[in-house]
């Protein structure tokens, strides 16, 4: 059994964790299809309102798992075409899927690792994290759509030269560049994570799937067409029983109690 990622549903929040503490978690190709796999499942799946990824033994991910390149050095460019165009869809999965996704960042956040923070929605990080594109480092361009994420959160320039220049900082720097959202005390991670999943799997899960489609495709859009969208999308939002509630709880003054329908 591939036990290289652990898989969690409860109370409307899936967990997915990295299993592969003896080496910070790195990503060889069972975890690579194992992220594929359980990915696109939880897009499908109706009753998973949030989605947290993280690491095990206090690492998020310290990149690719260099050793499975030594060993296929010779027939490496096939190997990355393959298992780069596996773990995209794990990329696409998380873009496409319509509910929030929050990464936690502990310890060593780097490569692939970086790049799969990148393509969550939220991030909140531990005060230990360590952060590094690192890619050039081998002698490689990026990929896991870091190349697209990154220039989109921090800016053009300043992504080229995490890319090019892959120095290591730290988590306080990592909030000042609006790669994470949060970075709290590492003992108090675990709570805050649990409080952020549930006020996100709590909430009009229905809007917050068209307002993720609405930022996923603004940069792409002309200004009218954007606002068209937006239309549309609150439109959709109008048809909804949480906008039913929400409006009601208004009124009435009281907590609402969305279903994400």
């Amino acid at each position: 059994m591939n036990n290289t990622l652990l898989v969690d549903i409860s109370d409307h929040i899936a967990t997915l964790t990295f299993n592969r503490p003896q080496v910070r978690n790195a990503m060889d190709y069972n975890l690579m299809m194992a992220l594929k796999a359980n990915t696109e499942a939880i897009l499908e799946n109706d009753d998973v309102r949030a989605v947290i990824i993280r690491g095990a033994g206090g690492a998020f991910m310290a990149g690719g798992d260099i050793s499975q390149f030594r060993q296929n050095i010779d027939s490496l460019p096939q190997l990355i075409t393959k298992e780069a165009r596996e773990f995209h869809y794990t990329i696409l999965a998380l873009r496409r899927m319509a509910k929030p996704v929050l990464a936690v960042i502990e310890g060593p956040c780097a490569g692939a690792g970086m790049s799969m923070m990148a393509a969550c929605d939220l991030a909140i990080a531990s005060d230990n994290a360590i952060f590094t594109l690192a890619y050039s480092n081998l002698g490689a361009s990026p990929d896991g759509g870091s190349s697209y994420f990154l220039p989109r959160l921090v800016g053009y320039r300043k992504a080229l030269e995490l890319a090019m220049l892959p120095d290591r900082f730290d988590a306080a720097t990592a909030l000042n560049l609006g790669l994470v959202n949060w970075v709290v005390p590492q003992a108090e991670l675990a709570s805050h994570v649990f409080a952020t999943a549930k006020r996100l799997a709590n909430g009009p899960t229905f809007a917050f799937a068209k307002t993720k489609w609405l930022m996923n495709q603004s940069l792409d859009m002309s200004l009218e067409s954007q606002l068209e969208a937006e239309v549309h999308a609150f439109a959709d939002c109008a048809r909804s029983s949480d906008i039913r509630e929400g409006v009601m709880a208004f009124v009435e003054k009281r907590k609402p109690n969305f279903t994400g329908k």
